[in-house]
């Protein structure tokens, strides 16, 4: 944690939100600039390779906002998540901006814990030159604005191009299937023919509903979903069918027939810099780290077959009154300054929301941020929706997954496989009905 410091003069009586142009980040920023702040705000993140970037956005603030001083808190993200949870419930955060996936940060929005954003920053967010239509739904509840969104997760295919070249494949696979014909061929075994590099990394295990949010990429490409709306606001499951017995079958052959992977195996972005699996399905902050921990690496990226989940963060602040509250929207608002985005994709590598930024003196230099801003005009996207109970539904179906992974018996049994996923869509749906939220 580092602290940095801004402020200003204080400039009339008048309110942030009449003083706070809604046009355009300049004028915003501008517009606060003559309020005198002595004050201290928090940070809080659920990524720890974001700390950089929120420290230069801090940084950037010093010279306009010299006495403001910023607390930047970047933990891993289910200790953030727990965070949260205690600071907004108890009131014992203090005045804090807030990075939130929009779906996370429903329920507390539902129980008044985090307020609307002043009106300015509501008319930054609702600009259309600013955020396309799909941010700003992920930064509203209900047509109202609470958030600002800052950037996305987003995956892509990464691909060892001297594995690749090795194995006599030429190009990236194009459908679901040809990823487990390519896993087999690039899979690397010992004399006892035990897989010693994996051909495909896959999350088989792991913390909370991050191994649900994996599952579903790959349902995705097979046209299925964990949860679908069937009418305004009401949800069902969506996996319990042939996309589902497709999307685990994948995984379930992989582990237990093809033995192209096992969950005892190095997995992700660490395993894929040390050279010990062919190919994972992540998002662009990987890019950042192998530039930083394997400069050398022969690596490629490519879209996935169908399309890709996308998971906005947003910056919310905990507070609408006061001068500390003012400092905070400031921030949140300086965060999406185009010097900032281009620095985040440049030093961070997650992709920033906003629209109307030449990410062009990045991606020029880095041609493996390609798959994630040039993929075909019909690829299509997903993300988590903006409901209470989303994270309880995937962390429950992780754990029903997590067994299914680890039972040799399904992998050849279709019945089988479709009498497990019965089991979880019916404990998806009976969330979904307890909060009323059960399409009938």
């Amino acid at each position: 944690m580092r602290a940095y410091r801004s402020s200003n003069t204080k400039s009339g009586s008048s309110s942030f939100t009449t003083r706070v142009a809604a046009l355009s980040l300049g004028a915003a920023i501008a517009a606060i600039s003559g309020s005198a702040f002595a004050q201290t705000i928090n940070v809080w993140s659920g990524y720890p390779e974001m700390a950089p970037f929120y420290e230069h956005v801090a940084e950037g603030l010093k010279e306009k906002y010299p006495d403001l001083t910023v607390n930047v808190e970047a933990i891993a993200l289910r200790e953030h998540e727990k965070r949260i949870a205690l600071g907004l419930t108890s009131g014992s955060a203090g005045v804090t901006v807030i990075e939130l996936a929009g779906s996370t940060a429903s329920r507390y929005i539902e129980n008044d814990l985090l307020p609307a954003a002043p009106e300015a920053v509501a008319n930054f967010v609702t600009n259309s030159n600013n955020f396309g239509e799909f941010f700003v739904g992920a930064a509203s509840k209900n047509g109202t604005v609470y958030g600002v969104p800052l950037f996305r997760g987003q995956g892509a295919l990464f691909y060892n191009v001297d594995m690749f070249e090795a194995a006599g494949l030429k190009e990236p696979p194009q459908t679901m299937e040809a990823y487990t014909d390519y896993a087999e061929k690039l899979t690397q075994r010992d004399a006892d023919g035990k897989a010693t590099v994996s051909g495909w990394s896959l999350r088989l295990s792991g913390g909370g509903q991050g191994i649900a949010e994996k599952f579903w990429i790959n349902l995705f490409q097979y046209g299925g979903s964990v949860i679908e709306e069937v009418s305004d606001g009401k949800w069902k499951a969506n996996y319990a069918n042939e996309a589902g017995r497709k999307a685990l079958k994948q995984y379930l052959e992989n582990v237990h027939v093809l033995k192209t992977v096992t969950p005892e195996m190095p997995a992700d972005a660490e395993a894929f810099e040390r050279g010990q699996t062919a190919m994972f399905i992540r998002e662009s902050w990987v890019i950042a780290d192998i530039a930083a921990k394997a400069p050398d690496l022969n690596y490629a990226t490519a879209p996935l077959p169908v399309g890709s989940i996308a998971l906005p963060a947003n910056l919310y602040v905990n507070s609408v009154e006061g001068e500390d509250a003012e400092a905070a929207w400031a921030y949140v608002q300086a965060a999406n300054d185009p010097e900032n985005l281009v620095w985040l994709l440049d030093n961070v590598g997650w992709l920033p929301n906003r629209s109307g930024v030449d990410y062009s003196v990045v991606t020029d230099k880095v041609p493996a941020y390609g798959a994630f801003v040039d993929y075909p005009e019909d690829y299509k996207f997903f993300t988590l929706p903006a409901i209470g109970p989303i994270e309880e539904v995937l962390t429950r179906l992780a754990a029903q997954l997590t067994n299914a992974y680890g039972d040799a018996s399904l992998a050849e049994d279709d019945a089988a496989i479709d009498a497990v996923l019965a089991k979880a869509a019916e404990e998806t749906n009976n969330i979904l009905k307890r909060e009323g939220l059960l399409a009938e």
